[in-house]
């Protein structure tokens, strides 16, 4: 081989080594980088030009996808759309996507590990290729109740099956359309976007799982109860303090029983029993006890009701907590559900169904099954036990209280006739020359329906007023059925 050919040879080997390490690091190593980008228009057509599988509810598809005949392939709507959209959040090609859309795109697109041999037969029967179908636990009927009965209000609803652990309702009011948000045009997009993130009623937000959680107030006196009956020192007929006002220890601040400034003792003698206690919503009664159980009986059975733990439903749920390192005054007013006390209605829900299924927590799911466009099933409920914060005998203990308290006490407006239905109130203050929160959390239950239930109305007033006959609409809607 003469020198000039040589040459010619050198040059185009380099030319081909270089050629195949920049291919290679394009399709191999910057990948993941390349996909990412935002500017990568190939990829945002890639994504949302698939057909997406839809949601389902009993049966009636919530969301669904249509050819759109512009350049994204597919259009995602909504419908109903704000009643579920804090479930099946948007799929928008401005601002990404949330909620169901986001925590299961790779099985809504049909991308999902689950779902390889699917692609595989579509591309090998020539198919076009779709997502699958995600069926939902809400009952309708149940959601459609919560959906009306809060009327626009700001708050939220949570019931769950005692037994599976099945979200039955998830409701976060205000919410939005998230059609406006799967538009394809892109300024009517950011339009509403803009007026969605600019109202102070922030509809955007979750109240059921996150944002900013709520003090529980007396609603967190089941967990307190629960906790004196597992110590094996109490049971619900036990006699316990209750006088009109309580001066926290080493403090000069006074707490007064019941609300409104109100001093009367919660029985003859400024005593009850833990049952009276209950059914009264006796401030002082819990105080004490809290104080008298310790902050390390307390703080464990909020953990094994699910407190402090990260749970996947698969929506993210923002862990409810307590205080830590607290001396007796703020232990005190921590058993009556202020402080720092904050939580989910998702927590409280979970809170309820333990007391229905023989003191078992079960961990809440949203998905009840996962099926192809053939109706193959790539995946269904399986339920799981999260914890046992209480024995079967104390959680009928508790029920028992409970139902108590909304024959004869503070809930009676979440009373159904011919059902079983236990509960109690909360009224939590939250803030100075503001309303306090309105909390119901009870279950009910009729031959073999059971479902538990959690209600918050913000700045509601008393929970014996505004979140009980809530409740009531929700849990009538599943046990009478």
């Amino acid at each position: 081989m003469n020198k000039p050919l040589r040459h010619v040879w050198l040059v185009v080997s380099v030319l081909f080594v270089l050629l195949f390490t920049s291919t290679t690091y394009f399709q191999v190593i910057a990948q993941d980088r390349l996909n990412a980008n935002g500017q990568n228009l190939r990829t945002t057509y890639n994504e949302y030009g698939r057909h997406r599988g839809p949601i389902v509810v009993d049966g009636e598809p919530i969301a669904t996808s249509s050819a759109s005949g512009d350049t994204y392939g597919y259009q995602r709507s909504y419908d109903p759309g704000a009643m579920y959209a804090p479930v099946t959040g948007y799929y928008s090609v401005v601002y990404g996507f949330s909620g169901i859309e986001r925590s299961l795109n790779d099985t809504l697109s049909g991308e999902a590990d689950a779902l390889f041999y699917h692609r595989i037969s579509a591309i090998l029967s020539g198919e076009q290729g779709r997502g699958a179908s995600v069926e939902l636990t809400l009952d309708s009927a149940a959601q459609e109740a919560a959906w009306d009965a809060l009327d626009g209000r700001r708050g939220s609803v949570v019931a769950l099956d005692p037994e599976t652990g099945a979200v039955l309702a998830m409701v976060s009011s205000p919410s939005y359309d998230p059609n406006e948000l799967a538009s394809h045009d892109t300024s009517e997009v950011q339009e509403a976007w803009s007026g969605l993130n600019e109202d102070p009623d922030r509809p955007l937000t979750n109240r059921a799982i996150g944002g900013d959680l709520y003090p529980p107030g007396s609603a967190f006196k089941l967990i307190t109860a629960s906790a004196a009956l597992e110590s094996g020192d109490y049971t619900a007929e036990s006699v316990i303090p209750g006088p009109g006002t309580y001066q926290l220890p080493n403090s000069s601040a006074v707490m007064n029983n019941f609300s409104a400034g109100r001093t009367d003792p919660c029985g003859p003698g400024e005593e009850s029993t833990l049952a009276d206690a209950l059914r009264q919503s006796c401030n002082t009664s819990f105080a004490q006890l809290g104080v008298a159980l310790g902050e390390e009986q307390l703080t464990q059975t909020t953990q094994e009701f699910g407190f402090g733990q990260e749970l996947e439903i698969p929506l993210s749920v923002t862990p409810s907590t307590i205080g830590s390192d607290l001396d007796d005054a703020q232990l005190a007013t921590t058993s009556i559900g202020q402080y720092e006390d904050r939580v989910t209605p998702m927590q409280m829900a979970m809170v309820a169904g333990a007391f229905a299924n023989d003191g078992v927590v079960m961990e809440p799911q949203l998905v009840d099954a996962v099926r192809t466009n053939d109706l193959s099933t790539v995946g269904e409920l399986s339920p799981k036990e999260l914890g046992q914060p209480l024995s079967a005998s104390n959680a009928a203990q508790m029920r028992e209280m409970m139902v108590g308290v909304v024959e004869d006490g503070t809930g009676t407006a979440a009373a159904i006739d011919g059902a079983e239905v236990g509960g109690k109130t909360g009224t939590a203050e939250w803030g100075q020359d503001r309303a306090p929160h309105s909390w119901f959390v009870g279950y009910g239950q009729q031959d073999d329906q059971k479902i538990a239930v959690s209600v918050v109305v913000e700045e509601g007033g008393y929970g014996s007023r505004t979140a009980a006959p809530i409740a009531q609409d929700v849990m009538e809607a599943v046990i009478t059925q």
